[in-house]
């Protein structure tokens, strides 16, 4: 059967581009120095036995990170750089992520702790696999690459061929040519891929094999690596074989269980090989991988495309290898692997053909130049080896002084990266911060979690059958449908708190921006609150804390609440402090004081510069990928430094607060300090009320309060409702400009699920 003419008669060639993808990565964790810890996998990341992202492989000290399968692989990669910044952010602060797949600075084997899992089997089997290699191959680590063809791509080959009836082995003989071809030519990858150029001493029990300044390509491919006895052969000529073979080793006592046979290429999607029989292969499971030092997540996306190519070409080659030519491919791979990194391989005239043949393919099939521009890079290196991954990695080694001080230089170098936004995912950084911090714990804990539209900040998390829909970080089915609507009219958000014995300010409503102005000689000289009927963020709000006594400044202030909405408000300013309360169920989560957006004059700078000054704070930013938003200086702000007296370029005196907004919003540039524990206990109980009196399960409540130790009394010169807000920000309380953080999105999945243990 020729695929290739198939394909590109029938034209589906994009079909063919397309799969599934996902990735499974080891690692150690490690001390300051490169070290292996000899310590438990920490507690903060659940429980191994459902955590579908953070497991453990061998022992406790080896991670074991996997992404979800996605159709795109920037997707996949987009998982593996999240999940890697949760662990990191979560692990002690001296604890690391080796980037090396050689363990270095090796414990006596007596210390290393085989994974603890839940199921006396798992650990058994591990205990067995320590007998029978010893528990040092066993850390050795790698990256996984899962590929499966589009299902739409299969079933239109399977109809316009005439060589199977059967639909299944069909299937089976698909994936079968690409393994096998895979294994035939496996030593290409490792020549451009590999990265274990030398080990620890003391990782090799009977003495290093190699000389001193010794270097090969692959130590983790060699025999010295996680590879089976020789005699362990399994045969891939056809499915039946396959399972006679390996079941054979299984029944015998040399494996304990199928899974400890560990080709380069693992056959996927039943519990024992026999049913593939019967439901056929679903994907395949390529193990050959080193880890990559030099790049964060073990594997880099041009990479990871090179591969996806490379198995394509496997089915896509109209030569399929038998069984003698798996085991000539094997042999390769060992051969190349214990050649010096350095010097050009033996087999180069077999790599460039083959890399050739999959440029030719590539253009064949329309991909994108990018794709062949990667392809014909990889066959350059086959020319100049020195450029490939491992001869770059013995340069660095030599550089570095040691393998494993290098690894801990990188290791530290990987920790503090996923650290310089550390209070965003980098991968979803278009999502909102409250989303990301929501996804962080989901993963952190061990919830399966979908996103569903992105732009629109929608996810589906799942803990065994119960799932549930969360939108913006906290919009849930816990709130009932009419509690937003109530909440984002400010008229009616009023009139509902009014009527269920809440304090609320005096206000008038205005329809047209003459009607408002004409109205003046209503409010000169008191203190009010201009701001549109509905709106969140403390857009188009205007405050004249000391009265307003300027009709122009006045008509100004109208003019911008009406760019805001249709209906605007003009409300009675109270007197005190501004409190938002973060309710959730029965509960006040966290208090948090926003200060205003101001300024402290030095006596030196203008208002324009300390502005500046404060802006390169590192929590302030657009206010949307960043807990703070930078001040700005417009229309409202000049307004404010009007009232005061001063200017943009005003050099304020040493130590003298210019306010530049009234309203303290955290979005128009305030500063967020926590004051949970500090706000006497019945304005939290208020602030539950207001909740209530919402409807909803999550509420944002703004409260007025001259003195926040004194028990709250039934007037407005004790405490005030500003405001309720449906989708409260969570970013505020979780990272605050001063003071304790507080956790909120652990609380919104502890409401959702609390079944999950803790």
């Amino acid at each position: 059967m020729n695929l290739r003419h198939i394909i590109k008669q029938n034209h589906l060639e994009l079909l063919f581009r397309q799969g599934h993808f996902g990735l499974e990565k080891e690692s150690q964790r490690v001390h300051r120095d490169g070290s292996v810890v000899t310590s438990e996998h920490p507690k903060a990341f659940g429980k191994r036995s459902f955590h579908p992202y953070i497991q453990t492989d061998f022992a406790e000290s080896q991670l074991e990170l996997i992404t979800p399968p996605n159709k795109k692989l920037e997707d996949t990669f987009r998982w593996l750089q999240t999940i890697h910044e949760v662990v990191l952010r979560t692990l002690p602060e001296d604890e690391f992520i080796f980037p090396m797949s050689m363990p270095a600075g090796l414990p006596p084997e007596k210390d290393i702790k085989v994974a603890q899992l839940e199921n006396p089997e798992d650990v058994a089997y591990r205990e067995h696999l320590v007998e029978s290699y010893g528990a040092y191959k066993q850390m050795v680590s790698g990256i996984h690459y899962n590929f499966q063809l589009d299902s739409a791509l299969i079933d239109a080959l399977f109809h316009t061929q005439n060589e199977y009836q059967n639909a299944v082995e069909f299937q089976n003989n698909l994936y079968l040519k690409m393994a096998k071809n895979f294994l035939r030519y496996q030593w290409i990858l490792l020549y451009l891929l590999s990265a274990t150029p030398t080990a620890e001493a003391n990782y090799f029990k009977a003495g290093s094999p190699l000389k001193p300044n010794q270097y090969v390509r692959s130590l983790r491919s060699s025999q010295y690596g996680y590879v089976n006895a020789p005699e362990i052969v399994v045969s891939f000529d056809s499915i039946p074989k396959y399972v006679e073979t390996l079941e054979h080793w299984v029944n015998s006592g040399k494996l304990v269980a199928e899974k400890e046979f560990y080709s380069n290429v693992r056959l996927r999607g039943a519990k024992k090989a026999r049913e593939f029989l019967h439901t056929g292969i679903q994907y395949l499971e390529f193990r050959l991988f080193d880890l990559n030092p030099f790049e964060p997540y073990g594997m880099n996306l041009r990479d990871a495309k090179f591969v996806h190519y490379f198995i394509l070409l496997m089915i896509w080659l109209e030569e399929t290898a038998d069984q003698t030519g798996v085991e000539l491919g094997k042999a390769r791979l060992m051969e190349v692997a214990f050649e010096d990194p350095r010097r050009e391989t033996a087999y180069r005239a077999e790599g460039e053909q083959i890399l050739n043949a999959l440029i030719d393919m590539l253009k064949d099939i329309g991909a994108d130049e990018s794709a062949v521009e990667i392809a014909q890079e990889k066959l350059t290196q086959f020319a100049r080896p020195e450029q490939t991954l491992c001869a770059r990695l013995v340069a660095a080694i030599e550089q570095a002084g040691g393998y494993q001080k290098l690894g801990a230089e990188l290791a530290q170098r990987h920790k503090a990266q996923a650290f310089e936004r550390f209070y965003a995912l980098t991968a979803f950084d278009n999502m909102e911060l409250s989303t990301q911090a929501l996804m962080f714990d989901a993963i952190q804990k061990g919830l399966e979690m979908e996103i569903l539209d992105e732009n629109d900040q929608f996810l589906r998390l799942q803990f065994g059958e119960h799932f549930e829909y969360v939108k913006n970080g906290n919009m849930t089915s816990r709130d009932s449908y009419i509690s937003p609507l109530i909440m984002e009219n400010k008229v009616v958000t009023k009139k509902v708190l009014e009527k269920a014995g809440f304090n609320v300010p005096k206000s008038l409503e205005f329809t047209g921006i003459e009607q408002a102005v004409a109205s003046y000689g209503l409010f000169e000289g008191r203190p009010v609150v201009i701001k549109p009927k509905s709106t969140n963020y403390g857009l188009g709000i205007t405050i004249f804390q000391q009265g307003v006594h300027d009709r122009e400044d006045f008509a100004k202030a109208v003019e911008i609440a009406f760019r805001e909405d249709k209906e605007i408000m003009v409300e009675d300013y109270l007197s005190g402090t501004e409190y938002r309360f973060f309710v959730l169920g029965d509960q006040t989560l966290a208090v948090l004081l926003r200060v205003p957006a101001n300024v402290v004059g030095d006596g030196m700078h203008t208002v324009s510069e300390l502005v500046a000054a404060k802006n390169n704070h590192p929590l302030r930013g657009d206010g949307s990928r960043t807990p703070l938003k930078k001040i700005a200086l417009g229309d409202i702000e000049q307004l404010q430094l009007k009232e005061q007296g001063f200017t943009v370029d005003s050099i304020p005196a040493e130590g003298q607060i210019v306010q530049l907004r009234a309203n303290s919003n955290i979005s128009t540039g305030g500063d967020s300090i926590d004051m949970t524990d500090e706000m006497h206990p019945s304005y939290k109980a208020l602030a539950v009320g207001i909740t209530k009196a919402m409807g909803a399960a999550v509420c944002g409540v703004d409260l007025i309060i001259p003195d926040l130790k004194k028990p709250a009394e039934p007037n407005l010169q004790s405490w005030g409702v500003i405001e309720a807000n449906f989708n409260p920000m969570m970013m505020m309380h979780i990272f605050p400009y001063q003071g304790k953080s507080r956790r909120l999105t652990q609380n919104v999945i502890n409401m959702l699920f609390p079944e999950l243990p803790s």
